[in-house]
């Protein structure tokens, strides 16, 4: 009898959710229902079209098991539970609705695992609140994929994912030998299984038993390139070419992070790793960090997330972060003025408010 398909919702199917559903489907281990917005008129009418660095370049017409508009209300519509929910969506918990509110009519308690591919830092605090019982995932996502238009893909670099359990911090943190650390563990095998086809597709899907070591390892580049790229309108490579700014604010911001994540976690990164992290990025090309791209187009950023988050952490610990948090000011300053072209915020004082 043939192994029944795990049923995956996907929700954020852009570039990365995207691609994360071909993989899934392709692989013959998923059954994937596609959550689309903006895009699913193109797919529904022509389906996607993907150039893929690992998958192919001329995949024409292609469309997951099934798409909708909407989240699936399991309950309300009677339907089969989700096995995973992967949520690709950016994380900006400052804005409404929260991944949580998004994601509760879908998940089946006790059953459904989370899978969050989002940026930064103490994401899976909300979820483990709302969903006691349901195994929450991390996903570090190093893959490259972006919608050039709605229902075309480019994946130009390739699928490399960190796959782990998240749990609370001590003392809440359940026993190694605990039927829930057993439960999460077994949960992210599995999808490590499902996702890479037991890699039959030659994916580079990796267990990883630590997530947060993962996250600040991420964080070196994402909370220096990231901010100081928003707050400048400048890419990597005329940073580097710059040199100061590379010397007086990013490096000085990656310091700031390795120093937070041993402080919190005791987790100890190469010395020249700084060194390493500054030339990820090619020369030849104005590439822009995702945060700088948001802010240009009006977009609301990640900011607490990939900044707050491990300024909070680290600070609470006696470490001195002076850049990063300048950044967080002036990031939540260019936040706000999104909010206000939103009707997110007005510009009055309250009663509290020392500066009236």
């Amino acid at each position: 009898m043939a192994e029944r398909k795990a049923r995956v919702l996907v929700v954020g199917v852009g570039g990365v959710g995207a691609m994360a559903a071909y993989a899934l489907e392709i692989g013959g281990k998923a059954e994937v229902t596609a959550v689309l917005r903006s895009n699913y008129d193109a797919v529904a009418e022509k389906g996607f079209t993907i150039d893929s660095i690992e998958h192919g370049h001329d995949i024409k017409g292609w469309r997951p098991s099934h798409i909708r508009k909407t989240i699936p209300d399991v309950v309300q519509e009677n339907l089969e539970p989700f096995d995973f929910i992967l949520v690709t969506t950016k994380n900006i918990p400052d804005i409404p609705p929260t991944v949580a509110d998004l994601i509760a009519p879908a998940v089946t308690p006790q059953q459904t695992a989370i899978v969050l591919s989002q940026n930064g830092l103490n994401i899976e605090r909300p979820l483990l609140a709302r969903f006691a019982g349901n195994p929450v995932l991390s996903s570090i996502s190093l893959i490259a994929a972006t919608e050039t238009a709605p229902g075309q893909i480019r994946h130009d670099d390739e699928d490399v994912q960190y796959i782990s359990p998240f749990f609370p911090p001590p003392p809440d943190r359940p026993s190694p030998v605990s039927d829930e650390a057993s439960r999460a563990e077994a949960a992210a095998r599995r999808y490590v299984d499902v996702y890479g086809a037991g890699g039959e597709l030659g994916l580079d899907i990796r267990y990883e038993p630590d997530a947060q070591l993962a996250r600040w390892r991420k964080l070196v580049y994402n909370a220096s390139f990231n901010s100081v790229a928003a707050v400048l309108r400048m890419d990597t490579a005329r940073m580097r070419a710059s040199r100061h700014v590379i010397d007086d604010l990013v490096k000085p911001i990656m310091r700031e992070i390795i120093a937070a994540a041993s402080a919190v976690g005791g987790y100890e990164f190469p010395a020249d790793l700084p060194d390493r992290v500054v030339r990820v990025d090619p020369t030849d090309t104005a590439f822009k960090p995702s945060m700088c791209q948001d802010v240009e187009k009006g977009n609301f950023m990640e900011v607490e997330n990939i900044i707050g988050e491990p300024l909070r952490e680290g600070e609470a610990r006696g470490v001195a972060m002076p850049t990063l948090r300048t950044m967080y000011g002036l990031l939540k300053g260019l936040q706000l003025q999104v909010k206000e072209t939103r009707g997110l915020w007005e510009p009055k004082f309250e009663e509290d408010n020392p500066y009236k």
